[in-house]
């Protein structure tokens, strides 16, 4: 496997390299397999091209798009992740362009990519860089843990790390919101509080707005449910 590492580590960067080494390094660390359920659910009515994967993790975003042609960069602080993401990606015969970096620290090209997803890694204050990255019309897909006054089987145990209701949804008001949904969801390991945006970097007051299908739908029947 091929890594490229774009800058030198700063000591708190490796901090965080072997940490999140020694969780993936672990066989009992297990993370979903399957993309955001509305990247794969929209994913007909997003632009093609070029994607990035923030936080790839084990590239589960990264493959899902590489699979369905897109030219992908996928970014992670942890090697160990990495080279999961890698041998999953060797192994559905597909390539993406691993990059080893902390993220926080990462200079994205602008105006470069026509979908960017971020999947349970909280980055508020990474996301006027990651829409300077959008192209015209590109897409943004963000899932993230909530704050829950239910208590939620999955995510981070501090709520340092969860995101509080509508905070997505604020810091991407100068986006074209597409979707926008807080809710429980299953996902491995029990239930999760998630919030869901779906965003395109657009504006104005006439926009078009494409029709979702019925998933699993072969015979084009719309989502009467979508807006």
């Amino acid at each position: 496997m091929s890594l490229k590492t774009v800058a030198p580590v700063p000591p708190g960067v490796s901090d965080d390299r072997e940490r999140w080494n020694e969780k993936y390094a672990d066989a009992d660390f297990t993370l979903p397999e399957e993309p955001i359920p509305e990247l794969e659910r929209r994913i007909g009515t997003l632009p093609e091209g070029r994607a990035l994967d923030v936080a790839t993790g084990d590239g589960r975003n990264a493959i899902f798009l590489a699979e369905c042609g897109y030219d992908v960069d996928a970014i992670d602080v942890a090697d160990a992740a990495l080279e999961r993401a890698a041998e999953r990606a060797d192994r559905r015969g597909v390539e993406v362009n691993w990059i080893r970096a902390d993220v926080e620290e990462h200079t994205f090209e602008r105006e470069a990519y026509d979908l960017v997803t971020v999947s349970f890694f909280a980055a508020l204050g990474l996301l006027p860089e990651l829409k300077e990255a959008l192209a015209p019309g590109g897409v943004l897909v963000y899932e993230h843990h909530l704050r829950s006054s239910e208590r939620a089987e999955v995510g981070p145990s501090s709520d340092r790390y969860r995101f509080r209701s509508n905070d997505l949804l604020r810091a991407c008001l100068d986006l074209t919101v597409m979707y926008y949904e807080e809710r429980r969801r299953s996902v491995i390991g029990g239930d999760a509080a998630v919030a869901t945006v779906v965003a395109r970097n657009s504006a104005g007051g006439t926009q078009s707005y494409p029709r979702l299908e019925r998933v699993g739908s072969t015979d084009g029947t719309p989502d009467e449910e979508s807006p």
